[in-house]
C-alpha cells in the first residue's frame, strides 16, 4: 500500500473519530429529563448545579462519558478473564483506595489502552517501512494491552506495600500517644479522638474510621475487631484485638498499648538487622567482581610488562 493510501486511510479514520466525538458531545451537553424535573420534586437546593451527563464510576470527564459503555464492557471482560474480585477488594481496602472492584477494572482497561496506543503507534511506524510486519505489530499491541492491565494490578500491590510500611513507621508513636492519653485519665474513645485530631497519616486515617464507627453507635470492641479483620498487618491486627479485649474485660489499656508499641519497635529493629545482613552479602558483589580484579590487575600488570621487556 502506498503512502497516499495510508494518508487517506488515516485521514478518514481521524475524521470519523472526530465526528463520533462531536455527536457524543451534543448528547452529553443536552439537559437530561431528571435534571429538569427533580428540582420540582425534591426539596433540595438544585439551583446553579450544572447538568450532568452519563457518568462512569470514578470519573465524570467528557472522555469517560463518551467511551463509558466501551470501558464498562472491557472491564467486565477483564473481570471474567482474571477473576479474583475478593483479593482485589481486600487490596483496595488495605491500600486505602475508596474504589469498587469495577472501578479498578476500568482503570486496568485504561492502563491497557494506553499501552496498546503506544504499541500501535510504534507498529504503525514499523509497518510504513515494512508492510510485512502487520501480524507481528498486531501481536505486540495485544501483548502491550495485557502488560498494561497486569501493570495496574502490580501497581496496586506496590501501593499496598507502601501504605503498610508507612503504617508500621507510624504505629509506635500513635500507640504511645494513645497510652499517654489513657494514662492521663481519658476514656478509650476520648483518647482515640485526641490522637486522631492531632496526628496525620495512614494509621490515623484507619483510626479515624474506627472512631466514626464508634460515634455511629457501634461498640468499641466491635469497631476494633473490624479493623483487625480488614488489616493486612499482623502487628496492627494484634493491636486492635488487644484494645478490643482490654475494653471488653476491663484490663489496663495503657499497659497493653505500651507493650504493643514495644513489640512494633522490636519487630522494626529485627527487620533492620535482617535487612543489614542481606545488604552485607550484596555489598560483596562489587568487591569481588569489580574491586578485587582491578586490584589484581594493578598489582601484576607492571610485572607482566617488565617480563615482556626483559625477555630476550
Amino acid at each position: 500500500m502506498s503512502l497516499t493510501m495510508w494518508g487517506a486511510l488515516l485521514g478518514a479514520t481521524t475524521a470519523a473519530g472526530l465526528l463520533l466525538v462531536a455527536a457524543r458531545l451534543r448528547v452529553v451537553r443536552r439537559p437530561q429529563l431528571a435534571d429538569r424535573v427533580l428540582p420540582y420534586l425534591r426539596d433540595l437546593p438544585q439551583a446553579g448545579r450544572p447538568a450532568a451527563g452519563p457518568k462512569l464510576e470514578g470519573g465524570s470527564s467528557v472522555v469517560v462519558a463518551v467511551f463509558g459503555p466501551v470501558l464498562r464492557s472491557l472491564a467486565q471482560s477483564v473481570e471474567r478473564v482474571l477473576g479474583g474480585a475478593t483479593s482485589v477488594r481486600r487490596r483496595l481496602a488495605r491500600a486505602g483506595i475508596d474504589r469498587s472492584v469495577h472501578e479498578f477494572r476500568v482503570e486496568q482497561v485504561q492502563w491497557g489502552l494506553v499501552a496498546f496506543s503506544l504499541a500501535a503507534a510504534w507498529g504503525l511506524l514499523r509497518t510504513l517501512g515494512d508492510p510485512g510486519a502487520v501480524v507481528s505489530s498486531a501481536l505486540v499491541c495485544a501483548i502491550a494491552f495485557v502488560v498494561g492491565v497486569l501493570a495496574r494490578d502490580n501497581h496496586l500491590s506496590a501501593q499496598v506495600r507502601t501504605r503498610e510500611r508507612r503504617i508500621l513507621a507510624e504505629f509506635p508513636t500513635v500507640a504511645e500517644l494513645l497510652a499517654l492519653a489513657v494514662a492521663a485519665g481519658e476514656s478509650p474513645v476520648g483518647a482515640l479522638d485526641r490522637v486522631v485530631s492531632r496526628s496525620g497519616g495512614e494509621l490515623s486515617a484507619d483510626l479515624a474510621r474506627v472512631l466514626a464507627q464508634v460515634r455511629t453507635g457501634e461498640p468499641v470492641g466491635s469497631a476494633f475487631d473490624t479493623l483487625a479483620a480488614t488489616s493486612g498487618l499482623p502487628l496492627v491486627s494484634r493491636f486492635a484485638q488487644g484494645i478490643a479485649t482490654a475494653v471488653e474485660r476491663g484490663t489496663p489499656l495503657a499497659d497493653v498499648l505500651h507493650a504493643q508499641a514495644a513489640d512494633v519497635r522490636e519487630a522494626g529493629r529485627r527487620e533492620l538487622i535482617e535487612s543489614a545482613a542481606r545488604r552485607e552479602v550484596l555489598m560483596m558483589v562489587p568487591v569481588v567482581f569489580l574491586v578485587l580484579p582491578v586490584t589484581i590487575i594493578f598489582a601484576f600488570w607492571p610485572g607482566v610488562v617488565g617480563l615482556d621487556l626483559t625477555t630476550p
